[in-house]
């Protein structure tokens, strides 16, 4: 075709048609020359030079992974300080407590004194009022303050802000702790479902202004003392122990035998609050979730089911409202 001479990339005065083969010359280059031999096994590697200076000690020769590019394969250092290292990078997120991230929810938390283990603060962070005062709070506490790379910080938390306050496990107490330490006549509230952490920690607050022995809640399906529960309870958490239990059915139970008289708060009940004539007696006043309310076992097992009467334009109370109605109710019952 006419003008082809002239395309880009066109060899000059090559000839047209097919070239000639090699007569099968390159057969043999084709040929493959067998399995890559191992790193150890070729004699200018340096896994080799290894080996045989190993062997040489008598040492134990660690056989290495075969690789793509038969380099040695690399392993994680498991020594000592690679493993702190490691440790340390890893506890704010790893460990058994919680964080709390970004510079308002870490201010807030410092002010309401969350029990913490350390302050994590980005390098060349651009320090605002708030990251100043947290500073300055954790140097109050004696909270230990480390910088760390912007990439780990953001690596827990991507939206930290750069800085992150890692948060103790709560110490939770038990329901026989709880039923010891309780005044005659005891009062203990347990928790129903309870998934709210800021009703959790209202609830505990209200249970340590009205004199009650502790607060017993269920493991699964319900808040847990969160920081964000530690700050609604105004550092009530601190004096008032709070319980985790398996089966709630079962440690109201428990609390029968102990002589206490159950009663749990339902919307639908017919009997209201200033019918109930045992407010004098030991108790233990059981809440429900804030949507179901009680679950039917938790209903059944017990003595008494009240209500608090509102106006009929209003659906329900909040758990923490009606607990705190409750609870006032029996302290003026008991101090006539």
């Amino acid at each position: 075709m006419a003008g082809n001479s002239s395309r880009k990339g066109a060899v000059r005065g090559s000839k047209k048609g097919p070239s000639g083969g090699t007569g099968g010359n390159n057969k043999r280059r084709l040929e493959g020359k067998g399995p890559t031999p191992k790193a150890e096994d070729r004699p200018y590697h340096a896994a080799a030079k290894r080996k045989k200076a190993a062997e040489k000690k008598g040492d134990k020769v660690t056989t290495t992974r075969k690789t793509s590019d038969a380099r040695p394969a690399t392993t994680r250092s498991t020594s000592p300080r690679a493993s702190a290292a490691r440790s340390d990078r890893g506890r704010s997120d790893r460990g058994k407590g919680e964080i709390v991230s970004g510079r308002n929810a870490v201010l807030e938390a410092l002010r309401e004194n969350v029990p913490a283990t350390e302050l994590l603060v980005a390098r060349s962070i651009d320090v605002d009022d708030r990251v100043a005062e947290s500073l300055q709070l954790a140097l109050h506490h004696g909270l230990p303050i480390r910088e760390s790379h912007r990439a780990e910080i953001e690596g827990i938390s991507p939206n930290s802000q750069g800085i992150i306050l890692a948060i103790k496990p709560y110490q939770y107490s038990s329901f026989e702790e709880i039923s010891q330490r309780a005044k005659h006549p005891a009062l203990i509230v347990a928790l129903d479902g309870v998934t709210d952490p800021r009703n959790l920690g209202a609830i505990v607050r209200t249970a340590a202004a009205f004199g009650a022995a502790g607060v017993v809640m269920t493991e699964r399906r319900a808040a847990g003392m969160t920081a964000s529960a530690w700050k609604s309870s105004a550092g009530a958490a601190a004096r008032m122990p709070i319980a985790q239990v398996t089966n709630l059915a079962r440690t109201i139970d428990e609390a029968k035998q102990n002589g206490l008289f159950v009663v749990g708060l339902d919307g639908e009940s017919d009997v209201k609050i200033n019918e109930m004539k045992v407010a004098t007696e030991p108790l233990m006043i059981v809440v429900g979730s804030e949507g179901k309310g009680l679950a039917r076992l938790t209903r059944e097992k017990c003595d008494l089911v009240i209500s608090i009467p509102i106006n009929a334009s209003t659906e329900s109370l909040n758990a923490s409202i009606a607990t705190a109605i409750t609870l006032f109710w029996i302290d003026q019952e008991r101090q006539k």
